[in-house]
């Protein structure tokens, strides 16, 4: 695509890369075939929903297309990237966080993820071109997996591609660096299907005391970096160098100093005499790449949410790796107040790389149709005059818990 300089008064066209969806527990029955009826109705009927945001009067932005557009679309947003938000069949809770199943409830809760996926099939195609469906997969069947990568393929309007759930210490099933998984790389390399691994997967059971609660959000978004350094020493970015990883909702300010670190560990285990690299090596002598180089290659960032120190070490991570979320419908999202996000992330920051982090680089790693989603942005989508101008943190709005507005600006470890 050609690059013009833009005015004042050009619209950025916004896609956001994190945003949750997922249908009310009693419209994923249709999905289901009959022989779980009778089972999913006793189930539903018992099941108490422990998440307040769905059951506040606001849970309709998860399943009411019309309303959504209306909503993302008045706070200029034009397209989005759609994980799962709500509970699905046989699930004790959100697909984010849940558990891998046992060998004993597999079966039904597979049953339900391929609910959720036909439902969101659905939902997608309510909304041509704007939408991109994440389909969720287990790892517990790999012939189950792959046929269920090849079904969304097929019938998503425009796919985002899957859900990959990493993989929890201690799990009974493989870990990601598994040479099991190769079928599963290949078919992605194959098909061009990003895998995403979004803030919330891997985690062990915490258990329910509160200290447990508290220690879970810390480590949230760490179980989740996790899966970097897995593909890179374990050699799956070695053997498929066309794979694409999206880190969604994981923070970017620790992508540097994370990279660095993982850079030392490579030159300790592959030069000179150093114990780690007789006893730690082996692996690692077979990567062409540095780690830093892996990602530079491999990854991209789904930055929910660039806060304004973030958005400082922009260079460090790469403008080019970078993709702009607004995480809705989740209380901690930028809505009502996505302008004011986006001028506290890029007021200073040149228009080109704005445009490059809101909307072409997330246009070209999930395949929607730029030049059609523009005919819609020039419509509803921010002016590159409002975003440039700077947001004093005094002018934040109190009425929002999303992040982009924190007035402690730090850079995170993780």
């Amino acid at each position: 695509m050609a690059t013009t300089e833009l005015t004042g008064t050009d619209r950025y066209t916004v896609i956001s890369v994190d945003g949750h969806a997922g249908a009310a527990i009693g419209a994923y029955r249709p999905y289901l075939a009959s022989r779980w009826h009778a089972e999913f109705d006793a189930w539903a009927d018992a099941y108490v929903n422990p998440f307040a945001d769905l059951l506040a009067p606001t849970a309709y932005r998860n399943w009411d297309s019309d309303r959504r557009i209306a909503e993302t679309e008045s706070n200029g947003v034009v397209a989005e990237v759609l994980f799962p938000n709500t509970v699905p069949p046989f699930f004790a809770q959100g697909n984010l966080t849940a558990l891998e199943p046992t060998a004993d409830d597999y079966e039904r809760r597979w049953a339900g993820v391929q609910a959720h996926n036909r439902w969101l099939a659905d939902f997608c195609a309510a909304a041509p071109g704007r939408r991109a469906g994440c389909a969720q997969v287990f790892l517990n069947d790999l012939d189950d997996t792959l046929a269920e990568v090849r079904w969304a393929k097929e019938h998503m309007d425009v796919f985002g591609g899957i859900l990959l759930p990493n993989v929890p210490p201690n799990s009974t099933v493989l870990p990601l660096w598994d040479p099991h998984y190769e079928p599963l790389w290949d078919l992605c390399e194959e098909l061009d299907v990003v895998c995403n691994i979004h803030a919330g997967s891997g985690l062990p059971d915490f258990g329910d005391q509160e200290a447990a609660r508290a220690i879970m959000l810390i480590e949230l978004a760490w179980y989740a970096h996790r899966a970097v350094w897995h593909l890179i020493f374990g050699g799956v970015l070695e053997r498929h160098p066309d794979l694409r990883v999206v880190l969604t909702e994981q923070g970017t300010g620790w992508i540097p100093r994370g990279l660095d670190t993982l850079d030392w560990f490579h030159r300790r285990i592959t030069h000179g005499g150093a114990a780690e690299a007789v006893f730690f090596g082996a692996a690692a002598k077979q990567m062409s790449l540095t780690p830093t180089e892996y990602f530079q290659r491999n990854f991209w960032v789904g930055a929910s949410f660039l806060r304004p120190s973030e958005s400082e070490v922009r260079y460090e991570v790469g403008i080019e790796r970078i993709m702009w979320g607004a995480d809705y419908p989740h209380s901690e999202g930028s809505y009502p107040y996505t302008t004011e996000a986006l001028r506290a992330a890029f007021a200073p920051v040149p228009p080109a790389e704005t445009r490059m982090m809101v909307e072409t680089t997330a246009a070209g790693v999930y395949g929607f149709d730029l030049a059609s989603l523009r005919t819609i942005g020039d419509r509803v989508g921010p002016t590159v005059a409002d975003v440039a101008q700077p947001l004093d943190p005094a002018d934040y709005p109190t009425d929002s818990t999303c992040n982009a507005f924190d007035h402690e600006q730090v850079i995170k470890a993780w």
